[in-house]
């Protein structure tokens, strides 16, 4: 029987936040005489699985104490999602029934195939080339930023509270990373942006683009990526997202053997959504999309 949670000190998660902001701190500090084919995939990889950490930090841990763990966090290096907002949005996408439901499930990439029939234009080319592997990294957080910014804002300017009140805290967030960045290591902001921020979040990206799929059965929705260390280290073994699902508050570093022991069933759950690595995903998906924008039949989600 796998023990979700441990109320001790999960010292592996500690030891990779640790770690994570040693790195950035080093690549900032020493930017100016290291080369940027050095900067760029450490400080993206770091700020990609600083996300990584942020999503374990809302599933509770590394410790017993909420606000010890998120202050762990507290600092945005990607620069790009509140984390009050992030850990709102992420629980409400566990429930299950409402998997890519492009009204009910936040971190669904489909659109209402009314709302996709008013899409024209430079909008339409954008949207289908961010729906292939390539467009989700180049330009999908672009894309990603201006759709969820725009819709914060708006939910601020409504007068929602709570939403206020995620922003507020992010600001002091991105404060202290660019306060470090370009008044205490002279960083120029955009080498950092470039270098580091954006490019975490298109390697975040690549986790989410085959994570979930339009299928009729909740359980087929949801896919397990056997990946190398390089991308479940990055992902702390998200992508075994069906075992995540089914055991979302177990830590990251119990995942696999989780999923070894289980892997047979969790094959048949999800009715073999199953990619061999992400060089799988890349040489499939990189240019061609996964699947239509439109999600392809909301009588599905409606029956539930």
């Amino acid at each position: 029987m796998v023990k979700e949670h441990s109320r001790g000190i999960e010292w592996p998660t500690v030891a990779l936040i640790a770690a994570v902001y040693a790195v950035l701190i080093a690549l900032v500090w020493f930017h100016a005489s290291l080369p940027w084919w050095v900067i760029l995939p450490a400080g993206a990889y770091c700020a990609a699985l600083h996300t990584s950490l942020q999503h374990e930090v809302l599933h509770g841990h590394p410790t017993g104490n909420r606000l010890l763990n998120e202050a762990m966090v507290f600092p945005a290096p990607a620069l790009w999602l509140p984390y009050l907002r992030y850990k709102q949005t992420h629980l409400a996408h566990h429930n299950d029934a409402n998997l890519t439901d492009p009204e009910h499930d936040p971190e669904s990439y489909y659109l209402l195939p009314e709302h996709w029939a008013r899409v024209q234009g430079i909008r339409r080319a954008l949207y289908r080339f961010n729906h292939t592997l390539a467009g989700r990294m180049l330009i999908g957080p672009a894309i990603s930023i201006l759709r969820f910014w725009s819709s914060e804002f708006r939910d601020i300017a409504q007068g929602n509270r709570r939403t206020l009140h995620a922003w507020l805290w992010f600001v002091p967030a991105v404060a202290i990373v660019v306060w470090f960045v370009t008044g205490v290591a002279g960083m120029p902001f955009w080498q950092y942006y470039l270098l580091i921020a954006y490019p975490g979040i298109s390697l975040a990206l690549v986790r989410s683009y085959c994570e979930h799929q339009a299928a009729e059965e909740v359980g087929h929705r949801t896919i397990i990526v056997e990946a190398s260390p390089f991308w479940s280290l990055l992902f702390l073994n998200n992508n075994l997202h069906v075992a995540h699902h089914a055991k979302p508050a177990l830590a990251w570093y119990r995942l696999p053997a989780f999923y070894r022991a289980e892997r047979a069933e969790l094959i048949a759950r999800n009715n073999g959504y199953l990619m061999k690595g992400y060089g799988e995903i890349f040489a499939r998906f990189f240019l061609k999309a996964k699947e239509p924008i439109p999600h392809p039949n909301m009588g599905w989600l409606k029956k539930q």
